[in-house]
Order: C-alpha cells, then structure tokens, then sequence
C-alpha cells in the first residue's frame, strides 16, 4: 500500500548519491552509506514529503493553493514543490526567523505571512490563511502524504544497498524518521531504524518510553531542525516501527558535523550530524554492520558556524 506511487516524485526530485568513506568506516568500526539529502532539491529531505503531498491533492485542491507554517526547510521546501507543480504556497513564518531564510523561500515563490513566534500563534495564523484562501494545510511532519514522501530517501538508499543492518535518521518532528520506518519494513531485510536525537530536545526518547507524546520545556540544541516535536499520524508509526533513539550531547554533535566537512568534504547542517553522532558514541554496538545514515539536509548560516 504505501510507497506504491511514491516513484511520481522523481521528476521534481534529485535521487541523491551515497558516500562512503574508508576513513570514516574505520572510526566507526562499521560499513556506513551516507544518504546525502543535503544535495536535494532546496538542500534537505522536506523537499520529497512536499512534492508527494501536493501531487496527491485533487486538481480543484491544487487550484486553491496550499499553506503550512514553518521557520525552515520545509518553507523552502512547500514554496519550491508549489512553483515546480504550478500551485500557489502561502507560507506562515515568525516574525524572528532568519532573513537568509525568509530570502529563501521568496525566491521559490512562497508568500510569506508573518506571525508571532509561538507554535500557536504560527497554527493560528496558518489556520485563518486556509480559511481566506482556501488552501490545503500541510503539517511539516504529521501528514501521511509527507510522511511516505520523506521516507522515499530510504527507498532509494535500500535499492542501492538492499542489506544494511540498520539506518539512523535524525529525529524532530517525526516524520522522516516514520517514512524511514516504513520503507524498510516493506523494502529490508531485518533492517532496524534508529532515531538520533539530542540531549537538549529529547521529547521522542521520552516519548516513546512512557507511550505518550511529550513535549520539550527547553529547546537549547544547535540542531534548529530537530526542536518540534511528534505528532498524532506519525507516533504511532514510530511507537510500532522504532524500538529505540538515541540520545547525543551538544559536543558530539558538534563533533561528528566537523568530521563530516573535514573528511567528507561535504556541507551538512547540524541537524543532520545528530544521525552520525548517535553512531559514533554507540559504536561498539555496531562493529562490523552496515549501516545506513540518512544526512538530513544542508541549509547551514556559514556566519554561525560551531567550528
């Protein structure tokens, strides 16, 4: 059932490479396949679940246009999918994220509306967008449509290399991690998925140990990607699919996104480190396996580089 259209996607869509490195191999003590989402389209994963959610609306749906709320990559992403397939894209920002980003997102074509920072105030500004316009919400993370089209990453990584042991993805608001999830029950073999999460914004790990969906009191993390948190489509998903996250400190991150540059030679944002970090603090636990690490993107502010 899921995933057997997901291949509509790929003209709007790069299918990304996969790196290896022999020296980051030996640091591990595992086989690791890099999935480089940081070289798709608007520079991250989101890019995928957008375009597979607008594609899947009716031809009326798309006529009204579609709106979502977002500081990130995924406005990057809805504003870019909408322009590729002809649809307008009403994208709610706060008032405090970033020029470069707000920039961004323009240059895609998005509408910006702007509101106050809080999560409900960005909801409820989005809300009386749809309602004036017309326009199709779609949730960053808890839409099915999104969710398989994030999770197309791993069914591209699992064509290529069908017996990996595990892939690790970075966990915010779960939807990759839940697409991630899906597509390798029904493309691996015994393919375990791990989420990476930090210390600072653990609300995941916390969720999935007490059967609830938790929220985070600080969101004190580099990783400006991971600070959302679950919704009510994609943790059941992850409650059924995902036995275990793991948690990684702030340095680590820091660590293993330097690493990435220096040896790699490629640009990854913070966000996508936590995955590879989460490996190198467990790496006893993986010695000898392959394993696949799914870079979630690479839109970074080179003014506040932590190196």
């Amino acid at each position: 059932m899921y995933f057997d259209t997901i291949k509509k996607i790929n003209p709007y869509i790069h299918r990304t490479p996969v790196l290896k490195s022999r020296l980051l191999n030996e640091i591990s003590g595992a086989d690791v396949y890099f999935k480089c989402e940081n070289f798709q389209r608007m520079g991250a994963f989101k890019m995928r679940g957008a375009t597979y959610a607008i594609l899947n609306l009716t031809k009326a749906e798309r006529e009204k246009g579609v709106v979502t709320h977002s500081s990130g990559n995924f406005a990057q992403a809805v504003s870019l999918a909408a322009k590729s397939l002809g649809v307008k894209a009403y994208i709610v920002m706060p008032s405090s994220a970033p020029q470069v980003k707000k920039d961004a997102v323009k240059g895609y074509g998005g509408k910006i509306i702007e509101s106050l920072p809080t999560l409900k105030d960005r909801e409820a500004t989005a809300l009386k967008v749809q309602k004036e316009t017309g326009a199709v919400f779609l949730h960053p993370s808890d839409n099915m449509d999104v969710i398989i089209g994030q999770g197309s990453a791993a069914v591209e990584l699992l064509e290529d290399y069908p017996d990996l042991n595990y892939i690790i993805t970075p966990v915010g608001g779960g939807g990759l991690i839940a697409g991630t999830a899906l597509a390798a029950k029904k493309y691996g073999t015994n393919c375990e998925v791990i989420g990476g999460e930090p210390f600072e914004v653990d609300d995941a790990y916390r969720s999935l140990l007490s059967g609830r969906i938790e929220k985070n009191e600080t969101t004190n993390t580099i990783a400006d990607g991971l600070k959302t948190q679950l919704g009510v489509i994609n943790f059941p998903i992850i409650q059924q699919n995902v036995k275990r996250i793991l948690r990684v400190e702030e340095i680590e991150i820091i660590a293993a996104m330097k690493l990435v540059w220096e040896r790699l030679k490629i640009i990854i944002e913070p966000s996508s480190a936590v995955a590879f970090a989460a490996l190198l603090k467990h790496k006893e636990e993986f010695q000898n396996t392959k394993i696949g690490v799914i870079f979630s993107g690479g839109n970074v502010d080179l003014n506040k580089l932590p190196f």
